[in-house]
């Protein structure tokens, strides 16, 4: 009996293919997946989300999530951003390099003390090491020539100080010559903070001033300043002065230069 069943079992197991028919599976569930997969239809009769036509509604494509960005869209299209995203349009050729080089003008951060310790750590990892500490070209992975048939960047060069935030986001984004692609090591507000710490060292080798407070660099990049300070100090002032008038008993929006007003017990 035992030797019957075995021998079924082996026949079964040997079934082979014909048209339409895969053969008998020993163990289906190694090819087939209980789980469902979005956009793909394969079904199972073994699965665990009910009938195949539930099966179908749970596979089949749905709408995608409000706000979504297509890919590959052209900035020069009119289409809503999705929350917390900053899609970039320019693909990497040179003729989309010129188009960001052009038409990407300014940094959407404010420059500020803490942006430019940030970007200065970040620079210090991922550029200094070839551009060198101060932008001058010359990193410790680029000091003796060798190892670099094309020699990197000098960023405090006349050519980068004037060149665009656009030119230095998109080598920032795709590389340029042996420089590889960052886009996927550092975000989107890192990226434009280690801009900001380059025009930092353009300036400093040019004797000008690149901080919070103040940009004698370019005309492009705003400082912060000290606009909250500024608007506490100024809202203290104004309380000081409505505890003054408290105090005193005056009336400091009459002209007590008025005779009447002076004898009419304001």
């Amino acid at each position: 009996m035992v030797l019957t069943v075995v021998a079924i079992v082996f026949m079964q197991s040997c079934q082979q293919t014909d048209g339409n028919t895969t053969g008998s599976e020993f163990m289906p569930d190694m090819a087939h997946s209980i789980a469902y997969e979005a956009n793909y239809y394969n079904y199972y009769y073994n699965n665990t989300w009910g009938t195949q036509g539930e099966y179908y509604e749970f596979a089949k494509p749905k709408l995608p999530v409000s706000g979504t960005v297509p890919r590959k869209t052209s900035n020069r299209i009119a289409i809503p951003t999705a929350p917390q995203s900053n899609p970039y349009y320019y693909s990497d050729s040179e003729e989309d390099r010129e188009l960001a080089t052009v038409e990407v003008i300014f940094n959407p951060y404010d420059i500020t003390d803490k942006g430019l310790a940030k970007g200065k750590g970040l620079y210090n990892i991922f550029c200094g090491i070839c551009h060198g500490d101060k932008g001058d070209g010359l990193g410790y992975l680029a000091r003796d020539g060798s190892a670099y048939p094309v020699a990197p960047a000098i960023l405090i060069s006349d050519e980068f100080i004037a060149s665009s935030n656009g030119r230095l986001y998109h080598s920032i984004m795709y590389g340029k010559n042996l420089m590889g692609s960052y886009k996927d090591k550092i975000s989107y507000e890192e990226r434009w903070q280690v801009i900001h710490y380059i025009r930092s060292l353009q300036a400093k080798s040019k004797k000008m001033e690149y901080n919070q407070l103040v940009n004698t660099l370019n005309n492009i990049d705003r400082p912060a300043g000290e606009m909250i300070q500024v608007v506490e100090l100024h809202e203290d002032h104004l309380e000081g002065e409505h505890h003054s008038d408290d105090d005193s008993g005056e009336d400091h929006g009459h002209d007590h230069s008025d005779g009447d007003h002076s004898n009419d017990g304001h």
